[in-house]
Order: structure tokens, then C-alpha cells, then sequence
């Protein structure tokens, strides 16, 4: 295992202006009164690409960002809107009203007030525009009315239900007009040094190292937050980060940032402590996406030959170490609780995977060469980790059997986005994708047609688009009975799942390791994606 250097850390402690707070090994501190003052280094894997919340829903963008921004809402551990931004809300009878009244005496972080206009300008010049999941979100938003500054009435075309479930500081950040309505918002000057009302302001980001986040002194919540500063850290091999949280030089790592082999070892140790908890409102989903709009993804037959290929409890047991579970179609198993989730779609994880496999080939008119290879294609790794190489090699050796060559490629996150999201330059891609608290939020983005969006990250990469699935979704979304919805849902994921546009792998269980010094981080089912107002370090 490689070990942090200290003579860089000496450095870059120096370079944060001498005040980092490293907290050492030592056993954890009993519950008490929160204590003020210290830096918390949380470890985020990788570096985001920008700190463009409101376009950019790549995971490590939300760890960050959602210390600076904030929403209307945040959520309980039931899942259960509570206060954010808007201090109340209400819903007319007939669904097509929502009335947020707002709190008093907020701030931007440049001293400006936060009124209703900054909530317009967000939803309506912002999000419904630019965000991956804000335009299907806020797609029946037609007005908002700001009558005074503490009031924004959201006028719907059609009943939302979902848009509630929408509403936070990760998801759905408000921005102010006077910065944000100056210029491109696409490419907006203040992307990467934003200004929100959150807990924490923005201070530097030295590229391959650290975003620096200071305490906002004016934070509308009083006597919040605790902390001084939160620091960023990006270290690219795995074992240095396990590294870091074992000698306490930093104090959280989430999003299975600490390969799962490491946390094994670290959950051993006094001073640390691991949970899953934190990601109910992620319902996080891997899959293997197909081009279908290109040969040979094209042919259906191909692939459902590929997502017969994959052994997910292989998978599960010997890259993911059992954090998770196989995945059956689109909509996550934690959904079963609602009866939206349903088993009883096309089975793919079957002992004679590969003779059906090398079957379906033979049908689709992919027969074998006198090499043994029916065709070549390049598979694009999700660039988050060695895990996701691991992956990579293993379903290089499975489509192997199929006589299908895969070459691999990993690139930086940036080009990696910019092929498979704007270029559509790829064959087969790696990753995994947040379904959230609502299908209509996290799971219609990547399967309906209005979601095929160049430039657009996180949504219908694939570019299937079915007309009979489109209706289903577009039913589900506005049906406010819970039967008849969850009707809707079982036959669009048998329809999917038949289809194949993408392949279902796992339904994965992130990790967070910390230091039983950080107290009240975990407060919210967004985990990491929460605004650590009220976490605070032990000394």
C-alpha cells in the first residue's frame, strides 16, 4: 500500500494558510454538546469535473456543492419533505398550485437577500433548462409568481406529486439572479467559484488537490455551522486514501470512495466507524449501457446476449465484496415498500447464460470468423475507481466467450462525460447512476425520448426510445393512485428489461468510513449530498 507523503502534506497544509485541523488516531469521544471549531477533510473520489450543481450530477460534484448551495426543501430519514429554504410550503386540492413561503433574513454569500426572484430565475432559467433530471422534474412548472420576496407560487400544468421529492440543496440548488443571470448560464463564469446561502463558502480550488470551503458567518441558521472549514481531497490511488482515514489524516470518505477490500480492514479499527446509511434517497443502480443507436447494439438479440454474458453475483462477491445486490430491471428493490418495484420481468441470471448467449449471436447474424471472434468493440470504464477496471477486465473475459473482443478504454472524467453524454462516441459503457426517491425522477431521465439531450450528462445516453414506453412513464408520473401507478411502473420495467437498452448489473450499497471524532454528518437520507451545517469535529 502506498502511504500520503508527508513532506506534500506539510505543503499543502501551509498552502491552506496553516489552519487545517488534522484529527489524530485515537479512540472515539462520547456524544455531547457539539463543539465549535476544526477542518474536516473528507476524501472525494474523483475530483469533480465542475462544481456546477445545477448542470452537473456527476457523484462527487453533489459532496461538494451541497455545502455551498442550498434548496426549498431537505428530507427526514422517512423520507418526508421538511423545511430548507422555504420555510412552509402548500398544495391546492387540485395539484397544479405549490406555494413556498420562504425564510426570512437569508443571505447570498456575497451579502445579497434571497428573495422569491432567485427562486424564479433557479427553477424556470436554470433548472428546467439546464439540469439533467431539473427539465423532467420542473416540466410542468409553467409560472412562477413571486407576489412579495418570501413567497414563490409554482404554477403546474398537470400534478407533480414527485417534484416535492426534488426540492433539495443536492438536487435542485437555488441560485442568485444577479450573479447567475449575468451571461451563459452553460458556461458561466462562477461555475467554479460558485455563490450560494449554504453553510460554507467557496475559497479555492487547487486543481488535483483540494477545494477549500470556509464557514459562512452569516449563515441564516444561528449558531451554525460548527465546523471552520471543510477541505476537499482528491488522491486518485485507492490504497493512499485507506491510508488517509487510518493514520486520521482525514476524517470521512464516502461513496465507496475506500475500495470495498479496504473497508473490510478498516471497519476492524477503534477509531473508525462504516455505515450504508445516508443513500436511502440514492437507490443507486449499476448497469452496462448500450449505443443502440449504432451496429452491433442495434440488434436486440445482441444485447440480451451481453446482459447474459454477466454473472452480477460474481460480480457482487468478487469486485463489489457483497456491498449490494444483483439488479433486476430500472426500478430499484428498495421500492418495494411503495409496490412500485416488481421481480417478475425477464431473467437474465441463468446457469446457462452463455449457451443462450452465444445462441441469441447466431440468430442475430453474428456468427463466429475462423478466429473464433464474431466482432470487436471498445467498452468505456467509468472512470471512478479501480473497481470499475476490475469490472472492465472481467466483462472483457465473459463477452470473451461470446467470441465478442472488447478493448477497454479509461479516460479522465471530463472526456469520459464529453464522449458518452455530448459525442455519443462509445459502444458499450460502464456505470452507475443514482434512481433517487422517485422513478420519475431518477429512472425516466434515462429511458424516455425527451431525455435524448447532447451535451446533458446522466440522462438517455443509450438513445432507445419506445413510444409504448413513453406513455407508461408519462402516465406513472401524473397517476395519484398508488395501484394504478405501480401498474404502470411493473409493465414499463418488463418492457425495458425485455429491451435491453442497457444491461441491469447491481443495485449497489455505498459505504461511508469515518473518524468517530466527526459527529452529526449523517442527519439526512442525501448522506454526503447534506450540508454538514451541524457536523462538528471532537478534539
Amino acid at each position: 500500500m502506498k502511504h500520503f507523503n508527508f513532506v506534500r502534506r506539510r505543503l499543502l497544509t501551509a498552502a491552506l494558510s496553516g489552519t487545517l485541523a488534522f484529527v489524530g488516531i485515537g479512540s472515539a469521544c462520547a456524544q455531547g454538546a457539539a463543539e465549535k471549531g476544526g477542518t474536516l477533510i473528507m476524501v472525494v473520489q474523483p475530483e469533480p469535473p465542475t462544481l456546477a450543481s445545477y448542470q452537473s450530477t456527476a457523484g462527487p460534484v453533489g459532496q461538494v456543492a451541497s455545502k455551498i448551495f442550498e434548496g426549498l426543501l431537505e428530507y427526514d430519514f422517512n423520507l418526508k419533505p421538511i423545511p430548507g429554504l422555504a420555510k412552509s410550503w402548500a398544495v391546492s386540492p387540485d395539484g397544479k398550485t405549490v406555494t413556498f413561503s420562504l425564510q426570512e433574513g437569508v443571505k447570498f454569500h456575497d451579502g445579497k437577500p434571497f428573495t422569491s426572484e432567485d427562486v424564479k430565475f433557479s427553477i424556470l432559467d436554470v433548472l428546467k433548462k439546464v439540469h439533467p433530471r431539473g427539465v423532467n422534474t420542473f416540466r410542468a412548472v409553467t409560472d412562477v409568481k413571486t407576489p412579495d420576496p418570501l413567497t414563490a407560487i409554482f404554477e403546474l400544468s398537470e400534478p407533480a406529486p414527485y417534484m416535492l421529492m426534488a426540492m433539495s440543496s443536492y438536487e435542485s440548488p437555488m441560485l442568485p439572479k444577479h450573479v447567475y443571470g449575468n451571461g451563459n448560464i452553460t458556461n458561466h463564469p462562477r461555475a467554479n467559484t460558485p455563490v450560494g446561502t449554504g453553510p460554507f463558502k467557496f475559497v479555492e480550488w487547487q486543481r488535483g488537490q483540494v477545494i477549500r470551503l470556509d464557514r459562512n458567518k452569516d449563515y441564516h441558521k444561528a449558531g451554525l455551522p460548527h465546523l471552520d472549514r471543510i477541505v476537499a481531497r482528491f488522491i486518485a490511488d485507492g490504497g493512499t486514501r485507506a491510508a488517509t482515514l487510518e493514520t486520521g489524516e482525514a476524517q470521512i470518505a464516502g461513496f465507496s470512495a475506500v475500495l470495498p477490500v479496504d473497508v473490510k480492514r478498516l471497519k476492524t479499527l477503534p477509531h473508525l466507524g462504516v455505515t450504508s446509511k445516508g443513500y436511502e434517497m440514492q437507490s443507486p443502480l449499476i448497469m452496462l449501457d448500450f449505443n443502440t443507436t449504432k451496429p452491433p447494439f442495434d440488434n436486440v438479440k445482441v444485447r440480451q446476449a451481453v446482459a447474459y454474458a454477466i454473472d452480477r453475483k460474481f460480480v457482487l462477491d468478487n469486485i463489489w465484496f457483497g456491498f449490494g445486490r444483483p439488479s433486476t430491471g430500472p426500478i430499484s428493490s428498495n421500492f418495494k415498500a411503495n409496490g412500485l418495484y416488481t421481480a417478475d420481468v425477464m431473467n437474465y441470471d441463468v446457469p446457462n447464460r452463455i449457451e443462450i448467449a452465444n445462441k441469441l449471436l447466431d440468430e442475430a447474424g453474428k456468427p463466429r470468423g475462423a478466429n473464433g471472434v464474431r466482432f470487436e468493440i471498445v467498452h468505456d470504464l467509468t472512470p471512478y475507481g479501480d473497481e470499475w477496471r476490475r469490472f472492465g477486465e472481467y466483462v472483457q473475459q465473459q463477452l470473451g466467450k461470446l467470441g465478442i473482443k472488447v478493448t477497454l478504454r479509461y479516460e479522465d472524467v471530463p472526456t469520459w462525460l464529453r464522449r458518452i453524454y455530448t459525442n455519443y462516441d462509445f459502444q458499450l459503457n460502464s456505470g452507475w447512476i443514482q434512481t433517487l426517491a422517485d422513478p420519475a425522477i431518477g429512472v425516466h431521465r434515462l429511458f424516455h425520448s425527451n431525455m435524448i439531450k447532447p451535451g446533458t450528462v446522466f440522462v438517455n445516453d443509450s438513445r432507445w426510445s419506445s413510444k409504448e414506453t413513453d406513455e407508461l412513464m408519462t402516465q406513472a408520473a401524473v397517476e395519484v393512485n398508488p395501484e394504478k401507478r405501480a401498474a404502470l411502473y411493473h409493465e414499463f420495467q418488463k418492457k425495458v428489461v425485455e429491451a435491453s437498452p442497457v444491461a441491469f448489473m447491481l443495485e449497489l450499497d455505498f459505504t461511508t468510513v469515518y473518524n468517530k471524532k466527526l459527529h452529526n454528518f449523517l442527519v439526512s437520507p442525501l448522506g454526503l449530498y447534506s450540508s454538514f451545517d451541524q457536523a462538528w469535529l471532537a478534539k
